[in-house]
């Protein structure tokens, strides 16, 4: 075979290929189930408002959460096997997602704790630290309904020497 005829051939291919690549990137992605957490509207019932100056502020730190939780991967435990559900997103990561929520809650139902988020520049004698040790979707057994599995260890400290006040590990 002769030098310009495989190069003829070879271009062909590649041009071919190319079209192929331009097909695949124009094509449009399966669909992502998108989820989010958190108290609806609808099913909060604020507290009544307190007394102006009777709120405790109380300063929340970054909350953490382990590797495999953080970020917008909704991790599934069945049995032994773990794995992140395809095709499901949460809308956010997860750790920003629970900071709103934990933050409204405050907000909607404490009579007299002002929780003061990790981006507002307010400090306080007192400070939140939460670690989200767990936070993933077990299910029994294939096709079974899923049990939302949520471990956090939460410490009060008091400033400015950093002495534990409280620590409770929620399940």
């Amino acid at each position: 075979m002769n030098r310009a005829l495989i190069l003829k051939r070879v271009a062909v291919i590649a041009a071919a290929a190319g079209l192929t690549a331009g097909c695949a990137l124009l094509s449009t992605p399966d669909p992502v189930q998108m989820y989010r957490f958190g108290a609806s509207e609808a099913g909060m019932q604020a507290a009544p408002p307190a007394p102006t100056g009777a709120l405790r502020p109380v300063s929340m730190r970054r909350i953490e959460f382990s590797e495999a939780a953080r970020g917008d991967r909704i991790l599934a435990i069945t049995g032994t096997e773990a794995a992140y559900l395809g095709g499901a997103r949460w809308v956010s990561p997860a750790d920003q997602l629970f900071t709103e929520a934990l933050l409204g809650a405050f907000s909607d139902q404490s009579r007299n704790t002002r929780l003061i988020g990790p981006r507002e520049f307010s400090r306080s004698a007192l400070s939140l630290d939460i670690d989200v040790r767990s936070f993933e979707a077990r299910y029994a057994y294939e096709g079974a309904v899923p049990v939302a599995h949520i471990v956090a260890r939460a410490r009060l400290l008091q400033f400015p020497d950093r002495e534990v006040v409280d620590e409770r590990l929620f399940t």
